[in-house]
């Protein structure tokens, strides 16, 4: 499948090009690579610029100055991709948070799936073992708190690594999807869901950052707690018949 891997960035000027390369070295049929930047004040576009220079046609970098947010930031790069004839489009990370050796798994997944969720909380997934005891446990606690109001059976579900089927995309309506912060990606599982879409879950290792700073701070927590039952409010009455026509 033609594949495009949307990356959102925001001051990841040390994390970008080793990512786009890492993600050019993988054993893919000419993946497309969008990096969707924020107008990062540490250059981390112009770093993008300079990749997309080196790579024609296969680094593309959005420049986006509008309203901020890593929801915004992955639905336009959703909208470029399908625009420009994506089969299948991967969001990850630019942290190596989420592998880039990962990306051929979750890609197989669609084989038999719409969507193939990278899951660190199915058998076979890990987190990072020096990851300190209360951050594992929020971790845990945030997708069972989401869990159980939205009823999900999705062990992962605030997890942002995923492969989506194009049509599953397209199936979805993104204009609905008002989450900016890090429970966008609670959103988008759940409304799939909802949807009837077939979602696989893949186990995967979850490393720390290598470089640079998290960016969940203690108001993106406090935002994805609050937002979990926004979502719950606008999504619950969906079922497969409110796909949007492909």
């Amino acid at each position: 499948m033609k594949t495009t891997i949307v990356i959102p960035t925001y001051n990841e000027v040390e994390n970008v090009r080793p990512m786009a390369e890492a993600l050019l070295a993988l054993n893919l049929h000419n993946p497309d690579i969008l990096i969707v930047d924020d107008e990062s004040p540490d250059g981390t576009g112009q770093v993008a610029e300079a990749l997309s220079e080196e790579y024609p046609g296969r680094v593309h970098v959005l420049h986006r100055n509008g309203p901020r947010g890593l929801g915004r930031a992955y639905v336009d790069g959703f909208v470029w991709a399908l625009d420009h004839g994506a089969e299948a489009v991967v969001q990850m990370d630019c942290d190596f948070s989420h592998s880039p050796r990962d990306v051929p798994r979750l890609l197989a997944g669609l084989a038999e799936y719409d969507v193939a969720v990278g899951s660190r909380y199915v058998e076979g997934g890990e987190t990072d073992e020096d990851w300190e005891l209360g951050r594992e446990l929020l971790s845990w606690w945030a997708n069972l708190y989401a869990r159980i109001i939205l009823t999900s059976p999705i062990r992962d579900i605030t997890a942002g690594f995923k492969a989506w089927r194009a049509e599953t995309l397209q199936g979805i309506d993104l204009n609905s999807i008002e989450s900016q912060g890090y429970i966008f990606q609670v959103e988008m599982t759940y409304v799939a869901s909802q949807l009837g879409y077939q979602i696989a879950e893949i186990p995967i290792y979850f490393e720390d950052r290598r470089v640079g700073e998290s960016k969940m701070t203690m108001p993106v927590k406090i935002e994805a707690a609050l937002g979990v039952w926004r979502i719950w409010q606008r999504h619950h009455h969906l079922d497969p018949s409110d796909r949007q026509s492909v």
